[in-house]
């Protein structure tokens, strides 16, 4: 199972673009504190289909990620390239807390069901 939770702050802007296909992406940075006191770390954020105002997270904005983790492979300037993102299923103000702790519980429930 792939199941992803983060807590940070919004580290860039968020990006909106639109793919090929018509879908919507909406991309951004999303910091982290280092484990054990160590550096922080920033994590590349994709949400496709966002909810409208999704694009208003302002840089510096706390937020909690529930997704999955995926590296894509893309060919640029003739050489093949990855990416290792998160794909946001949701993305809650961190100031929702009882909503993303609830949240978070039922996605981490469901990790659990799957491995019983």
């Amino acid at each position: 199972m792939n199941v992803v939770v983060l807590r940070g702050a919004v580290s860039r802007p968020p990006e909106i673009r639109e793919l090929r296909s018509g879908q919507e992406v909406l991309s951004y940075n999303v910091t982290v504190p280092g484990r054990e006191g160590g550096p922080a770390e920033s994590v590349p954020v994709v949400w496709f289909d966002p909810p409208a105002g999704a694009g208003d997270l302002a840089p510096a904005s706390e937020v909690v990620v529930l997704g999955r983790v995926r590296r894509r492979f893309f060919r640029a300037n003739g050489v093949t390239q990855s990416r290792t993102e998160v794909v946001a299923d949701r993305v809650i103000p961190a100031r929702r807390a009882k909503v993303a702790a609830r949240a978070a519980r039922q996605t981490l429930a469901a990790a659990e069901e799957a491995f019983i």
